[in-house]
């Protein structure tokens, strides 16, 4: 197991890696058609990891139409739920047992901890594709409450093909988000990992088609942005377009939806969430504890981060002094090292963009308390000290703009009217933490926030049995649960006129 190797020996196993870094298509691992490649670091030493196919126009039209003829195929599409769940099952239990692999690829290639990839990242990918496999046959269609003289069926079906374009910040786990409620209803799948990270999900397609994927059904086309997601985004025989990212990306997604076929986007984008401590809550260690990782999980890069903490005013020096003590109690160090705690940012060009927020916050007048500064820079990655800045009010940019790394802002309120309009005002809505033992208050509150997801008395808590996604700007339909189900899907009435039987010639009736 990788958490009881000594750092030397998982430094030495990471040299050893040979990952996949040619596209998927059509169920064999191919170069680009132009022989374009790219290069991927590793984020904790700067040093380049892979040289991975850069996929262009042409290779994601192969892909689409590879996706298209396994949809018309029907292996897959028309395939009894229960030959699909059998496959998914597979996927998940591979998953598991190259556990140890897809965790030391995916601490490679994000700069995550060793420990965050093996015991929650890879672990939860797998138990995300079960779950969607044991839905497969337990999904029921309907039938309408029409007159006697009708029958009215409402049946779910599948999009047909499906582009997916996934982030950076847990590129494995956001693959298996879209994965298994699109596989599961029989849909056929190309996907767009993020350029910093494309690696676990190439990998991925082979262990799909060693469960018994057929050739098509999956695809991964790695490749930038503006090049490839954008083919994948205007291409017109995609039927849905989900993708996970920022929501100045997102709106793109939409304009290439409208100057192509006007294909379903669904979109999962940013958050500035806000972390509600009220003054009854008697348990401060705790909510520091929470607060802690609610905004440095993953070295911030959540979009779900708790980067606003408000604070009553009665209780905020006391909650700061047990927050600030954990902060320096933090170990940012080898994302190697089983023991590290917070690891190193995506890129040298993150790190800068959340080093200008720093300066932003300073300028601004929030007082820093902590961190802004950077960390190892004998390693030649991209770490960066946990901060935290006090005296923040909610129209500070700090406060506004969604910095997506480990940065806390510590906002005041004095009354509960006043917490709720700065959780609100925002133009995210994704998710909200509250800490109160009222009841009451807790509900009323939870009713008046404008997010997705409320967490009461923790932050972040979740699973595959509930939806995910938010308001506003933080983007449109929901990930998780069988809600997900419902994006990847449209549902078709047949509707059957019934007519008396006519009695047989010479019959008494």
């Amino acid at each position: 197991m990788l958490l009881d190797q000594r750092v030397e020996d998982l430094t030495a196993a990471a040299e050893r890696v040979r990952p996949p870094t040619l596209a998927f298509i059509d169920g064999e691992y191919r170069p680009a058609a132009d022989g374009e490649t790219f290069v991927t670091e590793n984020p904790a030493t700067g040093t380049p990891l892979a040289e991975v196919s850069q996929c262009g126009v042409e290779d994601v039209d192969r892909a689409v139409r590879s996706a298209r003829k396994a949809f018309d195929d029907g292996e897959w599409s028309r395939a009894a739920p229960r030959e699909r769940k059998r496959v998914l099952l597979r996927i998940a239990d591979l998953i598991e047992q190259h556990l140890d692999e897809l965790a030391l690829l995916e601490s490679l290639d994000s700069g995550k901890p060793i420990h965050d990839t093996r015991t929650f990242d890879i672990p939860k990918s797998a138990a995300m594709t079960r779950w969607y496999a044991e839905a497969a046959d337990k999904l029921y269609d309907e039938v309408a409450p029409t007159g006697p003289d009708v029958l009215a069926t409402v049946r779910r079906a599948p999009l047909g093909v499906v582009g997916c374009v996934t982030p950076w910040n847990f590129p494995l786990y956001q693959a298996a988000y879209k994965l298994g409620p699109v596989l599961a209803t029989g849909n056929s799948l190309v996907i767009k990992p993020a350029e910093q990270t494309p690696l676990t999900t190439l990998r991925l397609a082979a262990i799909a088609a060693e469960a018994g994927l057929p050739d098509g059904v999956l695809n991964v086309v790695p490749g930038d942005g503006p090049v490839t997601g954008a083919a994948l985004g205007r291409h017109a025989d995609v039927d849905c377009l989900a993708f996970t990212g920022s929501t100045a990306v997102g709106r793109r997604f939409l304009g290439y939806a409208a100057e192509s076929n006007a294909k379903k986007v669904m979109i999962e984008a940013g958050g500035k969430s806000p972390n509600i401590v009220f003054p009854d809550y008697s348990r401060l260690d705790e909510v520091a504890e929470a607060a802690l990782w609610g905004v440095y999980l993953n070295q911030g890069q959540v979009c779900s981060a708790g980067s606003r903490l408000l604070v009553h005013r009665s209780v905020k020096d006391e909650l700061l002094a047990l927050l600030l003590d954990k902060a320096a109690a933090l170990i940012v160090g080898d994302p190697l090292d089983p023991a590290t705690q917070l690891g190193a940012l995506i890129s040298e060009v993150q790190r800068h963009r959340v080093l200008s927020y720093v300066e932003q916050g300073l300028a601004g007048g929030a007082r820093l308390l902590t961190g802004g500064t950077v960390l190892r820079p004998e390693s030649g990655g991209y770490f960066l000290a946990p901060t935290v800045f006090d005296q923040v009010t909610n129209d500070m940019t700090i406060a506004q703009e969604e910095i997506f790394g480990p940065v806390l802002s510590v906002i005041e309120f004095d009354n509960v009217d006043e917490a709720v309009r700065i959780a609100n005002d925002t133009v995210y809505g994704l998710g909200a933490g509250l800490w109160t033992h009222d009841l009451d208050q807790a509900l009323t509150v939870a009713n008046r926030l404008q997010v997705g997801q409320v967490w009461v008395n923790n932050y972040d808590g979740s699973d595959w049995t509930v939806p995910w996604g938010g308001f506003k700007q933080s983007g449109t339909g929901r990930d998780k649960s069988l809600h997900a189900i419902d994006e990847y899907t449209a549902t078709k009435t047949t509707w059957i006129q019934i007519r008396p039987a006519r009695p047989a010639v010479g019959s008494r009736l």
